[in-house]
């Protein structure tokens, strides 16, 4: 599968890492790691940031973690219309380890907290883009 089938709008159909989509459709929320230096990426690279290497291997993302920092938006960009209001976070996994999601509508915008406990799940949408999203813990 492409990468077209990522994110609410996908303006990149080909990229070295399109087997994180293949990932989600399995039900797996996939970073890549250096296998010369160890330094884990997400989103996934297809080389390294720190030694340059292009030796890379997928590895799962921890479940659980906790919810740093947070905002809604009340309005957005071109071909996201029908979203608002949303919220998105950056949850932190620890050892350097972070992710930037959507936090599902299922939680109210009033019941975000940060220091939250939350894990993170694949998203398949109605017109079946793929994406993953943070819930509670």
């Amino acid at each position: 599968m492409g990468f077209e089938k990522f994110g609410r709008k996908s303006f990149t159909a080909i990229t070295k890492t399109a087997k994180f989509v293949d990932l989600l459709t399995e039900g797996k929320i996939e970073g890549t790691v250096c296998k010369d230096c160890g330094a884990k990426f997400f989103p996934p690279r297809a080389d390294c940031a720190k030694c340059f290497s292009k030796n890379m291997d997928w590895f799962e993302m921890p479940k659980k973690g906790k919810l740093e920092t947070f905002t809604t938006a009340y309005y957005a960009p071109l071909g996201f219309e029908a979203d608002p209001p949303y919220t998105m976070g950056v949850v932190d996994f620890g050892s350097g380890l972070k992710l930037f999601a959507r936090v599902a509508k299922e939680i109210k915008p009033e019941e975000v907290k940060v220091g939250m406990d939350v894990s993170t799940r694949p998203l398949k949408y109605d017109d079946g883009q793929l994406s993953f999203e943070v819930i509670k813990a």
